[in-house]
């Protein structure tokens, strides 16, 4: 069976969050909304890629800001389509000079080779620009540690976040908006454990906190973030379910960013602890 992309999987789990606040049925939801009951079902278990207008439809039957889905809309929208793994495509090659050109004939083919190739030099290159503005773009959206410096003067996104500093402390990230696509970093690479998982910690400059996020783990599996002088932060991979998203700790409120230290606890008996710093892989 083929996994989900976590952010495929995030979607998913936020969709099934936000139909379970509106008190509807997938009768019901058909009933109010374009789409058929199966259309819906397959929406809420990953089974088919949800058009951008139900989600913004499920939002405002249950009354929610269409911000935080909207987001994770778009980067799974990436992966269904392929955009995310699209590649340029090749540049045709130049004509050949026909058999036995002399003279003349030769001359006006040379001036014609000379002219192909500047247009083509010249289409190459308005591609090359088109894609590196794409490119960061996309990268700001899912590595914003490797984004272009200039996206520290973008506008702050809506929602507003919900914390800052010291009042995010044991706070949801997600639920406080500041996971939001442009909002968060990650502090040091990716770190992939000796079982498989992948585990890094996230640091979020609008609230000025942090925390742990896990993926590819198994059930059982925990990771605990830790800082100089405030509580560890922990989660718990409960099940299945938590295996295919993504999974984060609470968040720890304005901790000196270079003295973060994020551990993963494999379920019992599958493993040694292993750990990461905000500045170094231990």
């Amino acid at each position: 069976m083929t996994v989900p992309a976590p952010e495929c999987a995030a979607l998913t789990e936020g969709l099934r969050a936000v139909r379970a606040r509106t008190g509807l049925s997938l009768s019901g939801l058909a009933e109010r909304t374009p789409y058929s009951r199966s259309s819906w079902e397959r929406y809420l278990n990953g089974k088919k890629p949800v058009p951008r207008q139900a989600v913004e439809a499920l939002c405002a039957m249950a009354g929610e800001p269409s911000a935080r889905l909207l987001a994770l809309w778009e980067l799974a929208d990436a992966e269904w389509s392929g955009r995310a793994r699209s590649t340029p495509p090749a540049v045709p090659s130049a004509p050949a000079a026909p058999p036995g050109s002399t003279g003349a004939g030769a001359g006006a083919f040379g001036r014609a080779r000379r002219q192909y190739w500047f247009v083509v030099g010249a289409g190459v290159a308005v591609m090359a620009a088109a894609m590196t503005g794409v490119l960061i773009v996309v990268l700001s959206v899912l590595n914003p540690g490797t984004a272009h410096p200039a996206r520290a003067a973008l506008p702050v996104l809506d929602p507003a976040p919900g914390c800052q500093g010291r009042t995010c402390e044991g706070e949801d990230p997600d639920r406080m908006f500041c996971g939001l696509p442009g909002r968060a970093d990650s502090l040091g690479p990716e770190h992939r454990t000796a079982t498989g998982a992948h585990m890094e910690i996230r640091y979020s400059t609008v609230c000025a906190a942090a925390w742990g996020r896990i993926w590819h783990a198994r059930v059982g599996d925990a990771i605990e973030l830790s800082a100089p002088g405030a509580r560890s932060r922990r989660t718990l991979i409960k099940n299945a379910v938590d295996t295919g998203v993504y999974r984060f700790t609470p968040m720890i409120g304005a901790p000196a960013r270079a003295t973060l230290r994020l551990c993963f606890l494999p379920v019992s008996g599958a493993g040694h602890r292993e750990c990461v710093s905000s500045h170094r892989r231990e």
